[in-house]
């Protein structure tokens, strides 16, 4: 009887103990997304976003927060890392551009992180340009 007791007791310990791991390192660590290997959720303008945004933020959020989306527009400022597509699309990227693209029309895939009300532009990160 006793060694039935202390049989369950381990296995239950080990059940714990395997359940936390999972959590800690399958929950908690997750590996980030990889932006540009993913399917865009949308294809859509820049004026278009800005227009959906302006309309209603919070069904626009529902729509674009943290999917993947590609947007359409022509470049109307450019540093080394960031494109501001029709003054109203923010554009992040993790690396500085390569090509001069002002005043070009391109798409840009990326994540849509919200809408900065300060600026009104639509802020995306993790920037790729699909040509």
């Amino acid at each position: 009887m006793k060694r039935k007791k202390i049989a369950f007791v381990i296995a239950a310990l080990l059940i714990v103990i395997s359940a936390g791991i999972y959590f800690y390192y399958g929950f908690l660590f997750k590996e980030a997304r990889n932006i540009q290997s993913e399917m865009p959720d949308y294809h859509i303008s820049a004026t278009k976003l800005l227009e959906d945004y302006n309309a209603d933020p919070k069904k626009a959020d529902q729509l674009y927060l943290n999917k993947t989306i590609e947007i359409t527009g022509i470049v109307t400022k450019e540093t080394d890392s960031v494109l501001i597509l029709e003054n109203t699309v923010f554009c992040l990227f993790s690396q500085k551009v390569k090509y001069a693209l002002i005043n070009n029309k391109v798409t840009v895939k990326g994540k849509c992180i919200g809408y900065d009300e300060l600026f009104q532009e639509v802020k995306i990160d993790q920037c790729t340009i699909n040509k």
